[in-house]
Parts: structure tokens; C-alpha cells; sequence
């Protein structure tokens, strides 16, 4: 669904800040610490999530000052929907895996359903470990957990850093839950 501009500046102004870009920075830096600690010399594989993680990796990314290589991953439950279905596999690196440390990064764990199956498709694909990063983890149960979390914010829908509403925000510099008149 294309917002026109009135729309998009309506969900603008009703959002909430609840993550600055400062302390995303700083939650970057910790999350390349643990990340350097668990994979520095092991030649990573890194599986970006796409589209989300697509921001995340390139902020973290250049903070990992060791070897490793980088693929993607493109599974989605939510196709610009505000609300998750069933995980749609649009590419999956299958080959690329078997044998691999393996880093999946992803912009957020939410119910966790989209990480478990992609990490569980990386243990079938035969990766030697599997390691996972995410830059938000909202506070809720989770089907599975993240081995580095950079931020937990409230269980609220969110945008920005990655994180999009209906395929919009993802460029937002901050993390922002969006008013409930607009779920």
C-alpha cells in the first residue's frame, strides 16, 4: 500500500521516539564487540536479512575489523503488512552454507518466528555454527532468542534503522513506535 505524502507525514508526527540515533551508535559499537569476541577469527559468513538488516549491516559491518564474508538471506512474514503470516522464502543460500561459522544479522526479533526458521535452515544447510545478532529485540516471549542484542525496546510496532511501516520509515534516523491509530 503506497502512503501519499499527507499519510506519511500523519504517521510521522503521531510516532514516538523511543531509541535516538546516539545511543543506536553506541549499541552498534557493543554489538561489534560481542560479535568480534564470538567470530574473529573463525571467517564468518554473514547472512544479512534482508530488507531490514540491510542498514544494520552496513553500520555494522565496518565496525568488525577481522575476516569474513558476506550473503543474504530474504525471508519475510509481513510482505508490507504491519501484522506477520506465513515466512515467505524469496532467497535462500543453501549451498553457500554447509561448512560455515555463520552470523544471521536482522534488524529486529519480534515473535522470533522469521529467525528461528532461518537459523534452523542454516542447521539443516550444514553450517559448522550459527550465531545470531540483532540491532532491536522488543520486550516480549520470543520462539527464539538472539545471541547479541544491540537495543530491547517496548513491544510496540516500530519503525526506523531498518525497521519499516508498509515499506515506508526504514531511512528514519531512530527507532520509533507508531501511534495505535496507525497499526
Amino acid at each position: 500500500m503506497k502512503l501519499d505524502p499527507r499519510q506519511y507525514d500523519a504517521v510521522a508526527a503521531r510516532a514516538v521516539c523511543l531509541v535516538k540515533p546516539g545511543e543506536i551508535e553506541a549499541a552498534l559499537d557493543q554489538m561489534a564487540a560481542s560479535v568480534t569476541e564470538r567470530l574473529a577469527g573463525k571467517d564468518p559468513l554473514v547472512l544479512c536479512v534482508m530488507t531490514g538488516a540491510v542498514i544494520v549491516a552496513g553500520l555494522l559491518l565496518p565496525r568488525l575489523g577481522f575476516q569474513l564474508r558476506v550473503d543474504y538471506v530474504h525471508a519475510s512474514r509481513y510482505q508490507g503488512a504491519t501484522s506477520g503470516g506465513e515466512i515467505a522464502w524469496s532467497y535462500r543460500p543453501s549451498g553457500a552454507i554447509r561448512g560455515e561459522h555463520v552470523l544471521v544479522l536482522d534488524d529486529v526479533l519480534d515473535e522470533g518466528t522469521t529467525l528461528r526458521q532461518i537459523v534452523e535452515a542454516c542447521r539443516v544447510d550444514g553450517a559448522a555454527s550459527i550465531h545470531t545478532a540483532v540491532l532491536i529485540e522488543k520486550d516480549r516471549p520470543h520462539e527464539c532468542e538472539a545471541d547479541v542484542v544491540g537495543v530491547v525496546v517496548p513491544n510496540r510496532y516500530l519503525y526506523g534503522y531498518g525497521l519499516d511501516y508498509k515499506d515506508y520509515f526504514r531511512n528514519a534516523a531512530g527507532i520509533y513506535a507508531v501511534a495505535d491509530e496507525d497499526v
